[in-house]
């Protein structure tokens, strides 16, 4: 089988893509999902929570979704039906099973290994399985001092022995497959590969375009440095007397004319340097306690803590860039509890942050410190087992909606070729 022809996403062999197109279709048929999503944003808020035995979950889920109910729902049905193969194979020294460490760049990445392998979604029989997850993580790799050259070829290789090996890959072109990385490190091996990253879909903490993300395809994973330095902020908004906070290296255009324009400001605490240790114990920590908004501008590393960091520490983050897929945006209203801004705004920052009203503030930083229960950020857990473990659950939920875009192309894809 392998990478031939038949592999290639956009190849023009019509058997090919119709068994795609069914797959797919059946998979987003046999959960239910799709549609009810595909509705979410038309939903009354005031309907969301009209039922008798609303959950936790719906009813300060108002806080952070676009509609709680639908997405309570979904996930519900999720849990009852969904599947997920772990490909076996693969040398456990070079690449497979958990990053060698759980903190720092690599702890969502490494968390996300660690709970799927733990998870009520992972079956042992590929039939049963609606997506197939493949284990790679290049952490290891680089600690062993391999080039990147070398990287992209054993990814390589171990992805075609799958293909060679198992059915499942050329059964639907790779549309039903995904793997995760959340570091350079992984997104430099793997972009060396261009099956495997223009046909399954990457659940990448690095939502920016210009790194190769693929819109509509891929999955945009929140960076948690983990473990945080210090607790998570509370109902505090009296103490943040800072309009608005950044400290960071010039590495993007945006950060340039962020601290060419606002270094000197007496209201902004921006810095075109992060605040060194030798100030202060957790001095950067701390500042984010006493800042109301905290400004997260594209940057050119692909792991970025800044807005998980900005959520765990309660200052609304001010997401300021162009080309950024947020986080589990399809069901995370961001407008709720963060500040989305295009880079142009950059140079009206400080009458944009002054000219929200205390209520206006108070609803953002509330929906920061009390969304569903998870320690001030909405998509993270230690644990496979909780009950709408954000860790890996929002992920595979967003893989699905994936899919539903996938089968949707599919479809417009079939429709020509039968013409």
């Amino acid at each position: 089988m392998g990478f031939g022809r038949e592999a290639v996403a956009h190849n023009e062999d019509r058997a090919s893509i119709r068994e795609a197109f069914t797959s797919v279709e059946d998979v987003i048929e046999c959960l239910g999902v799709g549609k009810v999503f595909t509705e979410t944003a038309k939903n009354d808020e005031s309907d969301a929570f009209s039922g008798k035995n609303n959950s936790e979950i719906e009813r300060k889920g108002a806080l952070v979704f676009h509609s709680a109910e639908v997405f309570a729902r979904n996930y519900e049905e999720m849990e009852r039906k969904f599947k997920v193969y772990i490909y076996p194979d693969g040398d456990p020294k070079t690449f497979y099973q958990t990053p060698r460490k759980l903190t720092g760049k690599y702890a969502s990445e490494g968390y996300f290994f660690q709970n799927i392998r733990e998870s009520r979604f992972r079956t042992d029989v590929p039939e049963e399985a609606h997506l197939f997850f493949i284990p790679l993580s290049c952490h290891k790799m680089r600690g062993k001092g391999t080039s990147y050259e070398n990287m992209t070829i054993i990814v390589q290789n171990y992805v075609e022995s799958l293909a060679r090996k198992y059915p499942y890959w050329n059964r639907t072109l790779g549309a039903d497959h995904f793997f995760v990385t959340c570091h350079d490190v992984g997104v430099r091996a793997t972009e060396g590969f261009p099956h495997l990253v223009k046909n399954a879909i990457r659940v990448v903490c690095s939502p920016s375009y210009d790194v190769g993300y693929i819109p509509h395809k891929d999955v945009a994973l929140p960076q948690v440095l983990q473990p945080f330095a210090l607790p998570a902020g509370g109902n505090d908004i009296h103490n943040r007397t800072i309009l608005g906070f950044w400290a960071g290296h010039r590495n993007s255009r945006i950060r340039v004319i962020l601290a060419r324009l606002w270094e000197n400001d007496t209201e902004l605490s921006i810095s075109n340097n992060r605040i060194s240790r030798a100030t202060g114990e957790l001095v950067y920590q701390k500042q984010f306690y006493r800042t109301k908004f905290c400004i997260c501008p594209g940057g050119s590393q692909v792991n970025s803590a800044r807005i998980t960091d900005s959520i765990h520490y309660g200052c609304v983050p001010v997401i300021l860039s162009d080309y950024y897929d947020l986080p589990f945006n399809d069901v995370l209203d961001w407008q709720k509890f963060a500040l989305v801004l295009k880079e142009r705004d950059v140079y009206n920052l400080k009458d944009i942050l002054k000219s929200i009203t205390m209520e206006q503030f108070t609803a953002l930083h509330t929906g920061l410190v009390e969304p569903v229960g998870y320690e001030n950020i909405p998509f993270y857990s230690r644990s496979p087992h909780e009950h709408m473990d954000v860790g890996h659950g929002f992920t595979l939920i967003n893989l699905l909606l994936r899919m539903q875009r996938q089968k949707t192309g599919l479809t417009e894809n079939k429709s020509k070729m039968a013409r």
